[in-house]
């Protein structure tokens, strides 16, 4: 059986946006979530700037891969994530923003936290009430329950519960 390696999150939260906003212009831009696909592979790549093996991820059993695109322009990979359903919760593996979202120079922002809002809005859809959790490096903790809401439950262990992911959904997912 294949070792799992057990990922701590560094995601940062930059702002809630509305989608995701320029950071230049401040335009805001609605955005979709599908499943990442093999073709999307060879744009996401530590050669191109990202940190993570996705395409080793797409192959773990146990896990869903997701990107993050502005809607109408599905090409260009503004963030990913990896996550597993599970029965009381949707557990975030890894979330990673575009190298382009990094940083002082960053195109767009509010990426990260639309991320977590899609695994919040997934939660409820699979029937696991919004709660999400997550491992968290040591030092993005309070961050986490800062602009997140997120609860520390020990360790590295982070939960969003019911309310704050509603909070979330509501910000980014308007019906």
């Amino acid at each position: 059986m294949k070792k799992t390696t057990k990922y701590h999150n560094d995601f940062i939260v930059d702002r809630l946006t509305n989608s995701i906003v320029n950071s230049i212009s401040g335009d805001s831009f609605p955005t979709e979530v599908s499943l990442l696909s093999k073709e999307d592979i060879k744009q996401v790549q530590k050669k191109n700037g990202w940190l993570f093996n996705w395409k080793e991820e797409l192959k773990l059993p146990d896990r869903e891969v997701y990107k993050l695109t502005i809607v109408n322009n599905s090409n260009i990979v503004q963030g990913i994530t990896s996550l597993t359903v599970r029965t009381d919760n949707v557990f975030l593996h890894l979330i990673e923003t575009a190298p382009f979202n990094k940083g002082k120079g960053k195109l767009y922002e509010g990426v990260a936290g639309n991320i977590v809002a899609f695994a919040c809005r997934l939660s409820f859809q699979r029937g696991s009430d919004g709660f999400v959790s997550f491992h968290s490096k040591t030092n993005l903790i309070d961050h986490y329950v800062k602009t997140l809401n997120a609860i520390h439950f020990g360790n590295h262990l982070m939960v969003i519960d019911t309310g704050a992911a509603l909070r979330l959904v509501d910000k980014y997912f308007k019906s």
